[in-house]
């Protein structure tokens, strides 16, 4: 059985992490894997209606799929209950991936 191709055109990735994702250093590890990555995009802290973080990045399928993957992990301190994925086409607004 074959893996179906990969999309080579860079798409959007907009994931909500819920779970103890504040003050653990989530933003800060998102940062990091993003940049390893070669993503662009930003993650930031969402306080209403629940805490969670926000985290909007571009780049091809492969990499978004491994830091999809890291998302769901999170950092050792963190607890990581849900992650809503939405993927979406890339619009290249970012030029790096920063926290926001």
């Amino acid at each position: 059985m074959s893996t179906p191709a990969l999309n080579p055109s860079p798409r959007r990735l907009h994931a909500l992490i819920s779970g103890r994702v504040h003050g653990v250093g989530f933003r800060a590890f998102v940062l990091r894997r993003a940049q390893m990555l070669g993503l662009t995009g930003r993650v930031r802290n969402l306080y209403f209606p629940a805490r969670q973080v926000e985290v909007i990045a571009e780049g091809s399928d492969e990499a978004l799929n491994q830091l999809l993957a890291a998302l769901r992990r999170g950092p050792a301190a963190a607890e990581v209950t849900r992650v809503d994925v939405r993927w979406e086409p890339a619009t290249g607004e970012f030029v790096d991936f920063d926290i926001g």
